[in-house]
C-alpha cells in the first residue's frame, strides 16, 4: 500500500470499531443505570464484553499498521505526539475538577461539616500508614518505566522487557493495595462532601492506574514480540508518558487529600 503513495501521511483505511466502541459505551451506561437501579448487571456485562473486544481488535489493527506496515512515518509519528499530549492535557483538566471541589470544600468548611475538615463523624485515614507505601510503589513504578525506556534506546531489549514487567507488577501491587484501602475505610462515599471527594478523584485515580497498567502489559508483549525498535518505539512512549502523569497525579493526591487533608 505504501508503494502507491506519494505522501508520508496514514490515510487510515475504514473501520467497524468506532461503531462498536459507540455502541458499547452506550450499552455500559444504559447499564450501569439497570444495574444500580433494578439490581441487573446483564446489559452492563454485555456492553464491558464488547468494549474489551473493540479495545482488542482495534489495539490489533493500531499495531499492524505501525509495525508491520510501515504507516507510522515520522510525520505520523508527529501527529500521534502532539495528540498524546493534548489527550494527557485533557486529563490535567479533568483532575482539576477534582481538586477544585476538595480545596473549595475544605478551606471554608460550611456550617454543615461543623465548620471544620475533615468534617465531624470521619475518622480520616493516617497518610503514614497505606497510602505511603502506594506513594513509594508509584515512585518506584516511575523509575522501572524510565530504566525501560532507556534500555529501548540503547538496544538492550531484555532489559527493558524485565524492567516493564517490574512497572506492570508495581502497577498490580498499587491496585491491590488501594482495593484493601477501600475495603477497610471507615467512611462511604456517601458521607458527605468528604466521602464524594475522596472516593471520586482516587478512584478515578485508581482507574488510571488500571488504565495504565493494560498499555504497559500490551506494551510487554509487543516488547517480547520484538515490536520495538531504537527509533520506532512511539507506543511505548505514549505509555511511558501516560505511566509519568499517573505518578504525578498522585502525589498531588497523596499531598492534599491524604495529608493535608487528614
Amino acid at each position: 500500500m505504501m508503494t502507491h503513495q506519494t505522501h508520508a501521511y496514514h490515510m487510515v483505511n475504514p473501520s467497524p470499531w468506532p461503531l462498536t466502541g459507540a455502541i458499547a459505551a452506550l450499552l455500559l451506561t444504559s447499564g450501569l443505570a439497570m444495574w444500580f437501579h433494578f439490581n441487573d448487571p446483564s446489559l452492563m456485562n454485555t456492553g464491558l464484553l464488547l468494549m474489551l473486544m473493540t479495545t482488542y481488535q482495534w489495539w490489533r489493527d493500531i499495531t499492524r499498521e505501525g509495525t508491520f506496515q510501515g504507516h507510522h512515518t515520522p510525520q505520523v509519528q508527529t501527529g500521534l505526539r502532539y495528540g498524546m499530549l493534548l489527550f494527557i492535557v485533557s486529563e490535567v483538566f479533568f483532575f482539576i475538577g477534582f481538586f477544585w471541589a476538595f480545596y473549595h470544600s475544605s478551606l471554608a468548611p460550611a456550617p454543615e461539616l461543623g465548620g471544620q475538615w475533615p468534617p465531624n463523624g470521619i475518622d480520616a485515614l493516617n497518610p503514614f500508614e497505606v497510602p505511603l507505601l502506594n506513594t513509594a510503589v508509584l515512585l518506584a513504578s516511575g523509575v522501572t518505566v524510565t530504566w525501560a525506556h532507556h534500555s529501548l534506546m540503547e538496544g538492550h531489549q531484555k532489559e527493558a522487557a524485565q524492567a516493564l514487567s517490574l512497572t506492570v507488577l508495581l502497577g498490580l501491587y498499587f491496585t491491590a493495595l488501594q482495593a484493601m484501602e477501600y475495603y477497610e475505610t471507615p467512611f462511604t462515599i456517601s458521607d458527605g462532601v468528604y466521602g464524594s471527594t475522596f472516593f471520586v478523584a482516587t478512584g478515578f485515580h485508581g482507574l488510571h492506574v488500571m488504565i495504565g497498567s493494560t498499555f504497559l502489559l500490551i506494551c510487554l508483549i509487543r516488547q517480547i514480540k520484538h515490536h520495538f525498535t531504537t527509533q520506532h518505539h512511539f507506543g511505548f512512549e505514549a505509555a511511558a508518558w501516560y505511566w509519568h502523569f499517573v505518578d504525578v497525579v498522585w502525589l498531588f493526591l497523596y499531598v492534599s487529600i491524604y495529608w493535608w487533608g487528614s
